[in-house]
C-alpha cells in the first residue's frame, strides 16, 4: 500500500471513529497489518459485497471487523433505501432481531452475579404461570395429546433453548394461533411483554424441559423474568445495566424521532432471484412498528435495533471477558460459562436455520463451535455467534481475538451466500 493509499485509508477510519463514538480505550482504529491482517486482502470483501448489490441480491450492508481491539475494516456498501436513493452509511440503524438475545442473556447473568437469582431456579418462582407447564405430544393420525411437564422449566433451560418452547408453530400450533401468539415479532403488540409471557405459560409447549433444543420464545420469557426480578421494564434495566455503561447510544427497542431517518429499509428476496421492498406494516416480514408502534412490548428475543459500532462494543466486552472501557459488566467466569457448550450431542440440530452446522453446540445465549472439522467452515474451536431474522450475523473468535459484525436487512434472504463469503474473506485476511 503506497503513501497516498495509506493516507486515504486512515482518513476514512478517523472519520468513522468520530461519527460513531467508539471508546478509544478499548475498541479503536488501526491498520490491519498491526494486528496480523492484510489490508489488501480484507478490502476484497468490499468487492464481494458490491457484486451482490450489482446483481440485485442485496440492497446494502455494513461490515465491521476488529482484531486485538483494533478495527481493521469498517465499510458500508449499497443503499439503505433504494427507492429514495439513500446510500448505506456506517451509522445506519438496523433491526437486529435475535441478536437481542445475547444482550438479554447477559442481563440474566448480571442478576445472578447480584444475588437476585440463580440460573438453576425454576422459572415458576418468578412467574407463577410457569410453575406447572404442559407439553403437546403427537399421536398417530396427525393429532396430539397434552401431558404435564415432567419437571419445572429452569432459567438455564431458557438460556440454552432447552425448555421445549418454540415460536407457536409446533405440535399444538392451533392453540397458539387462537391465543394470538406466534412468531418472533412483538413490536405491534399493545400489551406488556410480561402479560404475553404469562399467557404463554398456560399453553402446551413442544417438548419436555431439558430433553431437546427448541428455538423459540425462551429469551422473551427471560426478558419478562428480568422485569419481575428488577421491578423495571426490560428497556430501563438494559439501558441502565448494559447500554449506558458501554456507551451503546444507538441501541433501542423503538426509535427516537430524531433517529428515524437512519433506519434501514427491509427488502425481500423474490422467487425471480432479485429483491423488492418489504410491506410497510402488519407482518414479521415488513418494515415493522419500530417507529410508529404502541411502544409497549419489549421483546427480549428479537426487539432491538442497533448499529454495527454499538454491537461491536458489546461483543468486544464479551471478548474482553466482561469488561470494556474500564467498566466491568460481567465476571470472567460468567463469560466463560456463557460461551461453553451446555448441550448433549443429540440435543442441537446438525443443521439449523442455514447457519448452524455439525460441530456446533449452544451455551447461554450463543452457539458455540466444538469441532472445527465437523463444522467444515473457516473459524476456530471456541468461537461463539448468532444472528438475526433480517439476515444480520455476528461472531466472536477468542482464539484469533476477533469480532465480526455484519448487518443487512433482507427477509427472507434467498439466493445469496453472503454470510459464507464474509467468513471466508475475514479469515483469508489473517497473515500472522
Amino acid at each position: 500500500m503506497d503513501l497516498k493509499q495509506k493516507s486515504s485509508y486512515f482518513f476514512m477510519l478517523t472519520i468513522a471513529l468520530y461519527t460513531t463514538n467508539i471508546k478509544a480505550q478499548e475498541l479503536y482504529l488501526g491498520s490491519p497489518e498491526s494486528v496480523g491482517m492484510s489490508h489488501d486482502r480484507i478490502q476484497n470483501l468490499t468487492s464481494v459485497l458490491n457484486e451482490y448489490i450489482e446483481n440485485k441480491k442485496l440492497a446494502g450492508a455494513v461490515a465491521l471487523i476488529a482484531r486485538r481491539g483494533k478495527i481493521v475494516y469498517f465499510e458500508s456498501v449499497g443503499q439503505m433505501d433504494i427507492e429514495k436513493n439513500i446510500p448505506m452509511s456506517r451509522n445506519t440503524i438496523f433491526r437486529i432481531a435475535s441478536q437481542t438475545k445475547a444482550i438479554v442473556s447477559v442481563g440474566i447473568m448480571m442478576l445472578q452475579e447480584e444475588g437476585k437469582l440463580l440460573i438453576s431456579d425454576p422459572v415458576g418462582e418468578y412467574i407463577p404461570e410457569f410453575e406447572e407447564t404442559k407439553v403437546a405430544v403427537s399421536t398417530e393420525g396427525g393429532g396430539y395429546i397434552i401431558e404435564k411437564a415432567k419437571r419445572p422449566i429452569t432459567i438455564r433451560d431458557l438460556l440454552t433453548h432447552t425448555a421445549g418452547i418454540g415460536y407457536g408453530d409446533g405440535v399444538a400450533s392451533d392453540i397458539w394461533e387462537k391465543e394470538g401468539i406466534q412468531g418472533w415479532y412483538f413490536a405491534h403488540r399493545n400489551e406488556p411483554i410480561l402479560e404475553t409471557v404469562k399467557r404463554m405459560g398456560q399453553l402446551p409447549f413442544d417438548a419436555q424441559p431439558g430433553e431437546k433444543y427448541v428455538y423459540g420464545y425462551n429469551t422473551d420469557i427471560l426478558g419478562a423474568l428480568i422485569e419481575v426480578v428488577s421491578s423495571q421494564t426490560l428497556e430501563v434495566f438494559l439501558q441502565k445495566k448494559i447500554l449506558n455503561p458501554l456507551g451503546m447510544k444507538d441501541t433501542h427497542f423503538y426509535l427516537p424521532q430524531n433517529k428515524v431517518k437512519r433506519l434501514a429499509t427491509v427488502y425481500c428476496s423474490t422467487p425471480d432471484g432479485d429483491i423488492e421492498r418489504a410491506p410497510d406494516e402488519g407482518t414479521m416480514i415488513s418494515q415493522g412498528a419500530y417507529v410508529k408502534g404502541p411502544r409497549v412490548s419489549f421483546s427480549g428475543g428479537a426487539g432491538y435495533l442497533s448499529t454495527a459500532t454499538d454491537y461491536a462494543v458489546f461483543l468486544q466486552m464479551m471478548l474482553n471477558k466482561g469488561v470494556y472501557n474500564g467498566k466491568r459488566i460481567l465476571s470472567r467466569k460468567s463469560v466463560e460459562l456463557m460461551t461453553t457448550n451446555h448441550l448433549k450431542e443429540s440435543q442441537f440440530p446438525s443443521f439449523f436455520s442455514l447457519r448452524k452446522k455439525a460441530g456446533t453446540g449452544f451455551g447461554l445465549g450463543f452457539s458455540v463451535v466444538n469441532d472445527l472439522g465437523l463444522r467444515g467452515v473457516l473459524g476456530s474451536k471456541g468461537e461463539y455467534e448468532w444472528g438475526g431474522a433480517y439476515s444480520s450475523i455476528y461472531w466472536v473468535d477468542p482464539k484469533e481475538e476477533l469480532i465480526v459484525v455484519y448487518f443487512s436487512q433482507l427477509l427472507p434472504a434467498l439466493n445469496i451466500n453472503d454470510h459464507g463469503k464474509l467468513r471466508t474473506q475475514v479469515y483469508q485476511s489473517i497473515i500472522d
